[in-house]
């Protein structure tokens, strides 16, 4: 990796991984300016995954969409941009258990939207189902 101040080369000074983000934190040092930073490494997952529909149509798994699904069930709380972030974040976290060869059923990420809003907002679970009834 190259420094995101002078472009030039990047020792890895320490590494953790991040189990419930599925990443890599790294503390960097540039070996040109010696400035020091963090990074976060995770997989791409609209590259590694296909979700598989009823239809068995595939298409890439797109975050942004989980997101969005997730943001528009919590709008009626204050703090919906924050616990939307977090709970994709978790969500994904569970889908990579369900990832068979890069494969996802779409009944898969539904249900496991399902059980995570339902343990954190009865209310934003049942506006969420209303939008995707077809996943028992």
């Amino acid at each position: 990796m190259v420094c995101v101040y002078c472009s030039k080369k990047t020792s890895v000074v320490n590494s953790r991984s991040q189990s419930r983000l599925n990443g890599v934190w790294r503390r960097r040092k540039c070996l040109g300016c010696g400035a020091v930073f963090s990074t976060l490494e995770s997989p791409a997952h609209h590259l590694a995954w296909q979700v598989k529909g009823p239809s068995s149509k595939t298409t890439p798994f797109i975050e942004d969409k989980l997101f969005l699904s997730i943001y528009e069930s919590l709008k009626h709380r204050d703090s919906a941009l924050v616990e939307a972030r977090q709970l994709t974040e978790t969500v994904v976290a569970k889908i990579n258990s369900v990832a068979h060869d890069g494969m996802i059923q779409a009944s898969a990420i539904i249900n496991i939207t399902k059980v995570c809003l339902n343990r954190f907002d009865k209310v934003a679970s049942t506006h969420y189902q209303a939008f995707h009834p077809d996943a028992d």
